[in-house]
Order: C-alpha cells, then structure tokens, then sequence
C-alpha cells in the first residue's frame, strides 16, 4: 500500500477564513495583540508557526510566545467552532476531492491520511464543517510539531500502526497546495502533487519542481494515474 498525505486548507476543504478569524481572536483574548495578521503568509505554515511568526514580528520573545499556547489553542478552538458555525453550508471541498476520496478509500493499494499544519482538533472541526469528517485513520498535525517536515515520519508511524503494516516514505505522496507542502515532501524523500486549488497558481508552483501540478482534482481518473506511478 501507498501512503497518500493530504493537506487540508487549500488542497481538500476552502474553509472560507474561519481559521485566520478564530485564530486572531484567540490572540487577542491570550496575547491582547496579533501581529501583523492582515499581511501575513498562513498557507503551508503550521498553527504554532503562524502564531510565532505573528508575535515575533510584534517583538515578542519565544518564551512569552510559548507561554501562551495552551490558552491560545483552547480559545482558538473554541472561536473557530463559532466562526465555522456562522459559515454554516457555506464551508465546501474543493471540486474532485470527494471523488477522489472516494476512489482511494475503495482502492486497497492506498493508505490516505494527513499531513496538515492544523492542530488536530482544528482539522477535525474543519474536516467535519465540510463533510469530510472520519475520513482518514491516521494523519500528523501541527498539534505535533511546529516544524511541518517533521509530520510525514509522525504520519508514517500512526499508519503502520493503524494498518497494522510497515510503508515506505519514498513512495508516500504528500497532496498539498502550496511550495511549502512541495519542499516538505522532498525533505522526506516523498513524492508530491501540487494543486492550484489555493493561494498558488499552477506555474508558480511547477518552478518549485513538484512531480505533477493539477489546477484541481476533478480529473480522478489523471490525478490516480499520478499517484500511482512509481
């Protein structure tokens, strides 16, 4: 079996802001401030990075940072269940995920999971906002390390013990939107399917060398081709 390593925002699920809106109202309630959030890039950072990012540039120390974390995570939650309350049907998948979704949980020749910068709970929420909610047995998430190259091995390891077999790193697929999903992969050795479906356009990111860049992954049966190439 082949792990298949989705990113979330951008690539499966257009959560519509709520992410950004609940994560700046959870810095101001813990931090009295966010940074320079309206400019900031959040796309292929994880959660911890993007709230580091933000304080850092408003001269804030790591350790005041860290210090506020767990209060940041518990009212970020807590904020984008309501901000993904007031988008009510509004929050969708991009066109050809459920599909294709569809396709590989029936294919016995791949293991999907995820490999997001979102905390856990916040993927769950996001996830469950557009109907995707318990598709994936296993995935690795900014809740785990705030340095993205570090999930693909963290997902590795919850697959095998979810599939109760051993994978290969070099022949995962990590499915993301932005260059930082592409870099991350080729740091683990992965092979990588970029989509335009995000911030990036599909030449902006072919210059960053992924194996195959769709503008979205409404063509199932090329996008499986794709991801089942050696």
């Amino acid at each position: 079996m082949r792990l298949l390593l989705f990113d979330i925002d951008g690539t499966l699920v257009d959560a519509l802001g709520a992410g950004k809106a609940a994560l700046g109202r959870a810095m101001l309630r813990v931090y009295g401030e966010t940074g320079p959030i309206e400019s900031f890039e959040f796309h292929g950072k994880t959660d911890p990075a993007i709230v580091r990012g933000l304080l850092r540039a408003a001269g804030w120390s790591d350790a005041d940072i860290e210090g506020g974390f767990e209060a940041t995570w518990s009212a970020y939650l807590e904020a984008l269940d309501d901000e993904l309350e007031q988008r009510d049907g509004s929050v969708k998948t991009f066109p050809g995920v459920e599909p294709l979704l569809r396709a590989v949980e029936a294919d016995a020749r791949f293991a999907p999971g995820l490999v997001t910068g979102n905390m856990e709970s916040g993927a769950s929420l996001k996830l469950g906002a557009a109907g995707l909610d318990r598709r994936f047995r296993y995935g690795a998430f900014g809740s785990d390390s705030e340095t993205r190259d570090d999930l693909p091995p963290i997902a590795l390891d919850r697959a095998e013990r979810a599939y109760g077999q051993s994978f290969d790193l070099g022949a995962a697929v990590i499915v993301g939107d932005t260059p930082d999903d592409i870099r991350c992969a080729r740091a683990n050795g992965a092979r990588v399917l970029a989509v335009s479906t995000g911030r990036h356009t599909v030449q902006e990111l072919r210059e960053h060398g992924p194996d195959a860049v769709f503008e979205n992954l409404s063509d199932t049966p090329d996008v499986l081709r794709m991801l089942t190439d050696e």
